[in-house]
């Protein structure tokens, strides 16, 4: 219950961000989809805590001397290895 009501607050945190200064960003996202946009998914597919730490994983890789391009969400199923 907790995990949901604090989803659904950062989700709307992020809806007002979208609606408001995104306006003031436009095009400078290096990444697709686009930071905030990519917040979202991650917090709807992984959850409050895990998507928060991907969304601001992602942020700090969002920097001029990053690569950019695609970059989705991981799959909440995908597992990590070390290979």
């Amino acid at each position: 219950m907790m995990s949901l009501a604090m989803s659904l607050a950062l989700r709307g945190a992020i809806r007002l961000y979208q609606l408001t200064l995104a306006y003031f960003f436009v095009g400078a996202c290096r990444y697709e989809p686009s930071c905030s946009a990519y917040a979202t998914q991650a917090i709807v597919e992984h959850g409050a805590l895990k998507g928060t730490m991907l969304a601001a994983h992602r942020f700090c890789r969002c920097n001029p001397w990053g690569a950019g391009g695609y970059d989705p969400v991981p799959s909440a199923r995908q597992t990590l290895s070390c290979r």
